[in-house]
């Protein structure tokens, strides 16, 4: 089994759903980062994790504040560092003093300084050129697995995942 999934929403509440399933194997201490466009639905996914994790508050971007953080059955601690211009500014951040789950916006800009071990989502609107139907806000979703910790819970992401899978993507 490698250790990337290829997954498809057909609006918000599926991809607040794949979120959902992905956080019942969420555990204090993990990382997971976010990438896409704007408006690819980084925010979105977060909003879906952080209600499957007990957050009873409203969850919002953190663009303009850089750092919300939320109680759950999971402390949750989501950070945008899209507007941030050097790693030492995402330090001040205090991405590496988590209690429970961490959700990294723009993650893949601060790579080097993510955990060995951490979950990849990358989110992509899969036919930009494609009618939408009111409603209907299709995702692709592509989860990367990094370091032995997230490989070992592939087999209960794979089984909660399943219904939203890409046939022959696997």
């Amino acid at each position: 089994m490698s250790g990337t999934m290829e997954l498809e929403t057909a609006g918000v509440g599926g991809t607040q759903a794949v979120a959902a399933a992905v956080a019942r194997v969420l555990a204090a201490g993990d990382v997971v980062s976010l990438s896409g466009e704007l408006g690819a639905g980084k925010t979105c996914f977060v909003q879906g994790a952080a209600a499957a994790l007990d957050v009873a508050e409203r969850v919002t971007s953190p663009t303009f504040l850089l750092r919300r953080d939320y109680e759950g059955r999971l402390p949750v601690s989501h950070v945008d560092v899209y507007r941030l211009d050097a790693l030492a500014e995402v330090e001040d951040l205090g991405i590496g003093e988590v209690d429970g789950v961490l959700f990294v916006e723009w993650g893949d800009a601060v790579r080097p300084l993510l955990p060995p071990d951490h979950l990849e989502v990358s989110l992509a609107v899969p036919d930009p050129a494609a009618p939408v139907v009111e409603g209907d806000e299709p995702r692709r979703l592509t989860l990367r697995a990094h370091g032995a910790m997230w490989r070992r819970r592939l087999g209960e992401l794979t089984d909660a995942l399943a219904p939203w899978q890409v046939e022959g993507a696997r």
